[in-house]
């Protein structure tokens, strides 16, 4: 499955911005293929299933004057990605091989430029781009902020969120931040992701110091080291910061470091099977470890190799495949 942290939705999406150049090349197994290069690559080597306007929004990218970045120019990046764009020097935009979100980019266009919104951006969408969001429908919801407009008629998107509890926070209302921070980190909103979990607990911990609130401020200390250990039970490549500035606030050492380091070792492998966890299941979690580990300093290319044998050997040789493919 697909996932698409620039635009996410309810069913599991997040974009990651990711730096690389585009080269060209042709992913197709068929010359005849009207499939683009990057729907190609998510069928035949990703092995899932294009976004359905994947197209359509790299044109719009392409109109607004991005480059489009080759799908298998993955090198020195989370090896579960899938390069689209660039944004800027060491910043693009790119899906994650987990299962996308509703384009943004139109609207986002209607309301920075309400008088000459650009025809282009929205030619290059085609019908499809009319079907998401027709030109002027922002000022015609008389919703005057944007991510009010764009939580109740797009979708759930953690920038949003964020910008919304932000906003609580500046004009004073604390308690109708730390409930849009608490609804940030709902079950099935953004499944598997850290980044909700990280965010509440720097909100909560921001709080301590302040009384106006309804529990005490030795309360929300607890309930953000709460937050930040619920985080570092994802994935620390899903946190959208540092993984020092959550363990901090979670009150961890270097002791889950430590202990990820000896899972991955041949002796907690087998420590891990003598307790009844299966074949399959160990290798998968080495992998998951070996990423976490890698996320820390960003040195994903250094354990590609040993991060797909868990693959393969947990019986899932296409994803095995994929995290080894680089142009």
């Amino acid at each position: 499955m697909l996932s698409g942290a620039v635009a996410i939705r309810r069913r599991r999406g997040l974009m990651l911005r990711l730096g690389r150049n585009f080269a060209a090349r042709s992913f197709c197994s068929s010359s005849s293929s009207p499939l683009s290069d990057h729907e190609c690559f998510i069928k035949d080597i990703a092995k899932a299933q294009p976004p359905k306007h994947l197209t359509q929004l790299l044109s719009i990218y392409k109109a607004r004057g991005k480059s489009i970045v080759s799908p298998g120019a993955k090198q020195g990046l989370l090896p579960l990605t899938i390069p689209l764009v660039r944004i800027s020097p060491g910043s693009s935009i790119a899906l994650l091989r987990w299962p996308t979100a509703r384009p943004r980019i139109l609207m986002e266009e209607d309301v920075s430029k309400p008088e000459e919104s650009s025809q282009v951006i929205f030619d290059a969408a085609g019908e499809a781009g009319k079907k998401i969001y027709s030109k002027g429908d922002f000022a015609r919801s008389e919703l005057m902020d944007l991510d009010i407009y764009l939580l109740r008629k797009v979708g759930l998107f953690p920038d949003s969120l964020e910008r919304k509890v932000i906003r609580h926070i500046e004009n004073g209302d604390h308690v109708s931040a730390l409930v849009a921070a608490e609804f940030y980190t709902k079950r099935g909103n953004f499944p598997g992701f850290a980044r909700p979990f990280a965010f509440n607990a720097k909100v909560l911990l921001k709080f301590k110091s302040l009384r106006p609130l309804l529990v005490c401020r030795l309360g929300r200390s607890l309930e953000a080291k709460d937050a930040a250990r619920g985080a570092l039970k994802s994935s620390w490549w899903t946190l959208g910061c540092r993984y020092e500035e959550i363990a901090r606030i979670a009150e961890w050492g270097e002791e889950k470091i430590v202990q990820y380091k000896e899972r991955v070792t041949g002796e907690g492998r087998k420590r891990d099977i003598d307790r009844g966890k299966p074949r399959a299941q160990a290798s998968f979690d080495e992998a998951g470890y070996l990423l976490d580990l890698a996320s820390l300093e960003g040195t994903w290319d250094e354990s590609l190799e040993r991060v797909a044998q868990c693959y393969k050997e947990a019986g899932l040789e296409d994803i095995a495949n994929f995290v080894l493919y680089r142009d």
